[in-house]
């Protein structure tokens, strides 16, 4: 779609030139020097081509014409329909300045530390397959101006007293924030937006679409309106604590509590759509996938890590044996200790086991993302086939037999212990059973750690028309 001004061939970004640059004659063009004549008619809008999986109805654009061989959403391998689009301009975008090849460096360096990951995530020929991806975000111009009015104190002691003297602080506040930034995307998980953040809004530029070339962009669907709230209140609490630290006010121990977003007189002046770059990898296993991602302009790595049960299994072994000829060396293993660390482990597991499946269900939910929340309560109809709470599989810890078995042995261990029985037999007895059990339950713990390390195949259910801006 972007052709080379000299010989015709592809033109794609380059990272480290920060130009454009013809595939086959190499010809560098400044990004803002070039402009299709349709992209050109009218700056509300640009040209592109959509993307869209047929498995899960995920939508990528791209400035280029070529269509993708898998989807980075569901990993599918699947040829993408694509049809021509007229999108909405953002406002700003920061273009890569991370190379793939950095972005897979930082990845493998990231992996060496994953001793227990599948070894599919260290294939060469999987990573080498990040693809560059423009993420929508919505980046809110927030100002306070107000007249502040707040108690504070002092305390000294006198002789045997403490005179405490009460104050009245006062003071004019005129503070801005431009630049707070919350993906507007209901793909892009809230926690892995969150997780490869900050990105150094000083790097925005004006968006052009020749930015694209080479790279593919997720589309806008959350509602600008959804992060408001979020910004409007990190922007107080940055004002709050630099208010409480200035030195005129810090002496005289101000009271935050009188401080709120009101009182400072916080509004939003506007939000400005904006593009940020993301190295994009996706692993599929069945009906989980799991993300990598790598943030193009600083080259932070995130990344989702299963377990490969077996690599566990042996690495736990080959573990646990030194550390039970060294504890022989220092300890006497009598029936009623064995009893005791298999009981500890029992509950260990089962605190765990507990614990896991808590943030399984709330993650599943999708009740930490607003993004996905919104698109539920607007899109989520009996039309796409999925009830707007659908939240997936059924996650009760009461049904999951590796809790009850980890409880059970607990419970054993507890009753042998108290009542004592004369025979060291049985102590050992219960303590081998008990153990057993827990390695049962460890084992349906890491079963569901890949649960809670991966993500639901998604299924998009994506709008027409302007809701795309």
């Amino acid at each position: 779609m972007y052709q080379c001004p000299n010989c015709g061939g592809n033109l794609k970004f380059d990272i480290p030139s920060q130009q454009l640059s013809c595939e086959f004659c190499h010809t560098g063009i400044d990004p803002y020097r070039f402009h299709k004549q349709k992209d050109a008619e009218e700056n509300t809008y640009y040209e592109a081509t959509i993307f869209t999986c047929p498995q899960c109805g995920g939508e990528l654009l791209s400035a280029d014409t070529d269509a993708t061989a898998f989807c980075s959403f569901c990993g599918a391998s699947t040829i993408l329909d694509s049809r021509i689009s007229r999108e909405r301009r953002p406002g700003y975008i920061i273009p890569f300045t991370k190379t793939k090849e950095d972005c897979k460096r930082a990845y493998s360096a990231m992996m060496k530390r994953a001793v227990f990951a599948p070894k599919e995530l260290k294939d060469e020929k999987f990573i080498d397959s990040f693809r560059g991806i423009y993420m929508p975000y919505w980046c809110y111009h927030i100002s306070q101006k107000n007249s502040l009015s707040l108690a504070g104190h002092t305390e000294n002691r006198r002789g045997d007293y403490i005179v405490k003297d009460h104050y009245t602080l006062r003071g004019e506040l005129e503070a801005s924030y431009k630049g707070l930034s919350y993906d507007a995307s209901s793909s892009f998980d809230d926690s892995i937006s969150e997780k490869i953040a900050p990105y150094d809004v000083k790097g925005m530029k004006p968006f052009t679409p020749s930015f694209l070339c080479g790279f593919y962009a997720d589309i806008a669907d959350v509602d600008k309106t959804v992060y408001q709230p979020e910004a409007e209140a990190a922007a107080s609490l940055a004002s709050i604590d630099r208010i409480c630290s200035t030195p005129e006010f810090r002496s005289y121990h101000p009271d935050r509590s009188q401080l709120s977003p009101a009182s400072l007189g916080t509004r939003c002046e506007a939000v400005d759509g904006a593009m940020f770059p993301v190295w994009f990898l996706s692993y599929r296993s069945k009906d989980r996938v799991a993300y990598a991602t790598v943030n193009g302009q600083t080259g932070k790595v995130i990344a989702d890590i299963p377990v490969d049960p077996k690599k566990y299994v042996i690495g736990s072994l080959l573990l646990a044996l030194p550390i039970f000829l060294l504890l022989n060396l220092f300890l006497i293993l009598t029936p009623g200790k064995l009893l005791i660390a298999s009981a500890i482990l029992a509950l260990i597991s089962t605190v765990i086991y507990g614990t896991e499946f808590a943030q399984i269900a709330r993650k599943e939910s999708g009740l930490d993302d607003k993004g996905q929340q919104y698109r539920k309560r607007y899109f989520g109809t009996a039309e796409t086939g999925r009830a707007a709470a659908d939240t997936g599989p059924s996650y009760n810890l009461w049904t999951k037999p590796g809790f009850w078995c980890a409880l059970a042995s607990f419970a054993a261990a507890a009753a042998v212990f108290i009542l004592n029985p004369a025979s060291d037999l049985i102590f050992y007895g219960a303590a081998i059973l008990s153990l057993a059990a827990v390695l049962i339950s460890l084992l349906d713990v890491i079963k569901y750690y890949n649960v809670l390390s991966t993500r639901r195949l998604p299924q998009f259910d994506k709008q027409g028309g302007d809701d795309r801006a």
